[in-house]
């Protein structure tokens, strides 16, 4: 899968890891977009609040942000804020490793699944469909995420009540909160479409 230059949308799948039922979501969004910004796509579409360390894997190569005053981070890392997915996909990348939060270790697989034209029509990025709601922020990992999991649906009110509070809200592991996701995304698009027409 190649293309020739950024005007193009990827059909992205975003599938996390080791948690089943599968947690699951489809957007679409331009080859355009560097990877720092694909970064805050997935982490609107996930439900991840955005407040630990990230990196993209691909063809043998890592993407993050580089840190001041870190040369070995910054050694093993290429930057994700100038690096475009149009620029990986025409290097034949079909599909990338996303870890969020190294210490919970979430790990996502990212599948390119099509190209396809831009709707004129259309703001992008698109959201397109999910499955299943994320686990909490800094719950331990997948090996957290089910003890958070059985205590919120065991029949101990005690541990029911101490995984909610500390959660701090319901937590329905099917509801996606699309309206949220939906709204995330919108500002997203709207962000890159004013800054598209400003006069250069």
């Amino acid at each position: 899968m190649t293309v020739s230059n950024d005007n193009a949308i990827a059909i992205l799948r975003i599938e996390l890891e080791d948690i089943k039922p599968l947690i699951w979501r489809r957007v679409a969004v331009p080859t355009a977009m560097n990877l720092k910004s694909v970064h805050g796509v997935i982490q609107a579409v996930m439900g991840w609040l955005d407040c630990h360390l990230w990196q993209f894997e691909a063809s043998g190569r890592k993407y993050s942000l580089l840190i001041p005053n870190d040369s070995e981070w910054n050694e093993r890392i290429t930057d994700a804020a100038t690096t475009t997915l149009s620029s990986l996909v025409a290097d034949g990348v079909t599909d990338m490793r996303y870890v969020y939060d190294m210490g919970d270790n979430w790990q996502h697989k990212i599948i390119v699944e099509k190209l396809t034209p831009i709707d004129p029509a259309i703001l992008y990025p698109q959201f397109l469909g999910g499955e299943r709601r994320c686990p909490p922020e800094d719950c331990g990992g997948f090996p957290g995420y089910y003890e958070f999991f059985d205590n919120i649906a065991g029949k101990q009110s005690k541990r029911r009540k101490g995984a909610l509070d500390w959660y701090g809200r319901p937590y329905d592991p099917d509801d996606i909160d699309e309206q949220q996701i939906v709204a995330a995304l919108k500002r997203m698009a709207g962000g890159r479409r004013t800054r598209r027409s400003k006069p250069s």
